[in-house]
C-alpha cells in the first residue's frame, strides 16, 4: 500500500543511511559483526551487504547512498553468482570454486565475495580513487572469516 503522507515523518519512507541495518539473524551468523569491521577497516566505503545466498536474503547491511540500495541489487548478485557457477559446472570445471567477482565502473568498484561454504555473499562498493583495490581485496577476506557457517 502507497501511503506517501508517511514520507512526511522522521524515519519512514526513508532508506537508513550511514548506519548498519540488520536482522534478527545478522547477530548469530556475525553478518553485523563482519560489516562493522568493513566500517573500521574502509572507512570510506560506499555500500556492504552480507546476504545469505539460499535465501537471497540481506542479513546485515550498511550504506551512504541512496541508489545504492543492497536488498534492491540483492537478488541481481545472487542471480549472477549462480550464473557463474552453472557456467563452471557446463565446463566441467565443479573442482573449482567461484570465490570472488569484481565489477568495475567508471567511479566505482564493486567486489562479491562467497564465503568458502557458499553460504554468504559478502557485496562491497568501494570509491576508485579512495581505496587500493588489493587492500579492499584482503579486507573482504578478513571480513569474511567473521562470519559464523550457521543460519
Amino acid at each position: 500500500m502507497n501511503l506517501p503522507f508517511l514520507r512526511h515523518l522522521p524515519g519512514m519512507g526513508q532508506r537508513p543511511l550511514f548506519k548498519v541495518v540488520a536482522t534478527a539473524g545478522a547477530t548469530t551468523t556475525g553478518a553485523e559483526n563482519s560489516l562493522r569491521y568493513l566500517l573500521a577497516e574502509l572507512p570510506e566505503l560506499l555500500m556492504a551487504a552480507v546476504i545469505a545466498t539460499g535465501s537471497g536474503e540481506v542479513l546485515a547491511s550498511y550504506t551512504t547512498q541512496p541508489q545504492l540500495w543492497p536488498k534492491g541489487a540483492a537478488p541481481f548478485w545472487s542471480a549472477a553468482l549462480q550464473q557463474l557457477q552453472a557456467s563452471q559446472a557446463a565446463q566441467n570445471q565443479e573442482a573449482e570454486q567461484v570465490e570472488e567477482v569484481l565489477l568495475t565502473l567508471p567511479s566505482q568498484l564493486h567486489l562479491l565475495r562467497l564465503a568458502p561454504t557458499g553460504q554468504y555473499l559478502l557485496c562491497l562498493a568501494i570509491a576508485r580513487a579512495d581505496t587500493n583495490l588489493a587492500l579492499a581485496r584482503e579486507i573482504m577476506r578478513q571480513a569474511i572469516a567473521l562470519l559464523n557457517d550457521r543460519f
